[in-house]
């Protein structure tokens, strides 16, 4: 399988590698990074609203304090589609002074 040369896909590229089957549903984890904890809440809020994306976990990173919201997306792992969802999630996120921070796939999380 072919994946472009860019971050996604390369990482798409070591998740097949690793045997993840990327043809399926599976659970990808985005992450939107905030500054402030007001701000981080607002969006999870919103975001928790959007039909695309009802599932969001706030947490806090104990090393940095930068508040980070992963906001989980059940989808087939298509680089385009990828790439769509994190455009769409960083456009609503920079409305409360959030930026994105990538994706991930866990093994196991496939539906």
């Amino acid at each position: 399988m072919h994946f472009p040369d860019d971050d996604n896909g390369q990482l798409l590229a070591e998740i097949a590698a690793a045997g993840i089957d990327l043809t399926q549903m599976h659970k990808i984890d985005f992450y939107i990074l905030f500054e402030q904890k007001v701000d981080a809440e607002k969006f999870a809020t919103a975001i928790a609203e959007d039909e695309l994306s009802p599932a969001t976990e706030l947490v806090q990173c104990t090393d940095t304090g930068i508040w980070e919201v992963v906001t989980q997306v059940e989808m087939v792992p298509d680089h385009t589609l990828l790439g769509q969802t994190e455009q769409y999630l960083e456009s609503i996120a920079n409305g409360y002074n959030g930026y994105g921070d990538g994706w991930g796939l866990m093994d196991g999380d496939d539906a």
